[in-house]
């Protein structure tokens, strides 16, 4: 793989701060996805929690599907569904219906979940997630991408002769995700059923990136075990990045809604310590892009960023933007349209040949006449 041919998304988990209307913020996660498609996003992900006030969005399914009435190219994601907390048949079913309505644009993104709150509701012990994942992800791509008709009995949900009625869009299949944060434990079920990876790159604020390198092995080793391959350019990595025109405005624009995200919600909401030791609140956002858990800055720092990201995971297919509201709303598209433009063909190729036409003439200018005015 080469750092030259990344592709770009975005993941809305989402992460809103409480107070605006809910009905506007919907519709403007909508416009945030026309906005990814215009540019010429790769990508977007949306995801599922039902609790903490923050992440308002428990449906990821209607929202996949209002966004690909309005949107022409990009692929739509699941960031993730909660597979504990649901069916895997109607996981399954939902999937391949949206494969359907989108015309091939989306792709199957599934966790075990992480929000304690989120998982009482439903009865469900948080040690008892992680087993009901791999459960519920083994029967899923069972149910989507295989052909057989299935009959399983687990602790907490059957399947009796069980066989979707309507096959992915793609004879390839449709693309499934698992989710993994810190443990191993996505990681090696990617690699036991031959999936795909989304890995966070900064599980929360005041810590280093997770060593992702390590964690791609888990995936290689499962894999290898179970007579499988997984693919580097199936692996997506999310992180928070912010461009502006200089340095010193992209700190400005953000260190605001960074400390509000940090303190105001994984500090004072989730009770975790977000502090980095040595360093006062007022520095925090620098020690955190200090430590790579975001991306700050101008083009060329967020250039510079991405490629040791690349070197230090040992290479990925697609930088997903972990969507925040660091920055007012217009800020923050203008960072999305400044990556798209300016960031991403240093990754893309797409001005490779402009760059390489100027340089043949500089080399050749000999064989022109100067002409002068």
């Amino acid at each position: 793989m080469s750092a030259d041919r990344i592709k770009f998304g975005a993941f809305l988990s989402p992460m809103h701060p409480l107070g605006e209307d809910p009905t506007l913020q919907f519709q403007r996660d909508l416009e945030f996805a026309e906005l990814l498609d215009r540019l010429g996003y790769d990508e977007f992900w949306i995801g599922e929690h039902h609790s903490m006030g923050w992440n308002t969005i428990g449906a990821p399914e209607l929202l996949v599907a209002a966004a690909a009435e309005r949107t022409r190219r990009i692929t739509l994601a699941t960031g993730v569904s909660t597979l504990p907390y649901h069916h895997p048949f109607m996981v399954a079913s939902r999937a391949v219906h949206l494969d359907h309505l989108t015309r091939g644009r989306f792709v199957l993104g599934v966790g075990a979940g992480g929000i304690p709150t989120d998982a009482r509701m439903l009865g469900l012990e948080m040690s008892e997630l992680r087993g009901h994942f791999g459960e519920a992800l083994e029967a899923v791509v069972e149910l989507v991408n295989g052909s057989e008709r299935i009959t399983r009995k687990t602790p907490w949900f059957t399947l009796q002769d069980a066989k979707l009625q309507l096959a992915p869009v793609k004879p390839e299949g449709l693309e499934i995700v698992a989710a993994s944060v810190a443990s191993p434990n996505s990681m090696r079920l990617a690699g036991k059923f031959g999936i795909s990876t989304v890995s966070f790159g900064a599980p929360r604020p005041g810590h280093p990136r997770v060593d992702m390198r390590t964690q791609w092995t888990y995936a290689e080793e499962s894999a290898a075990e179970h007579g499988n391959t997984v693919d580097r350019a199936n692996w997506r990595i999310t992180l928070p990045v912010y461009v502006a025109e200089t340095r010193e405005e992209a700190f400005a624009d953000v260190r605001e809604g960074y400390d509000r995200w940090a303190y105001g919600y994984w500090n004072e909401i989730r009770g975790l310590d977000v502090s980095t030791p040595g360093v006062p609140r007022s520095q925090a956002l620098e020690a955190t892009v200090d430590l790579g858990g975001a991306l700050v800055g101008t083009v060329d720092d967020v250039v510079a960023g991405i490629r040791k990201l690349y070197e230090e995971t040992g290479g990925f297919g697609t930088l997903l933007v972990y969507a925040q509201d660091w920055a007012s709303w217009e800020k923050t598209k203008r960072s999305y349209d400044l990556l798209a433009r300016y960031v991403a063909p240093h990754f893309t190729g797409s001005t490779a040949k402009l760059h390489e036409s100027v340089r043949w003439y500089q080399d050749n200018r000999d064989l022109f006449p100067q002409l002068i005015p």
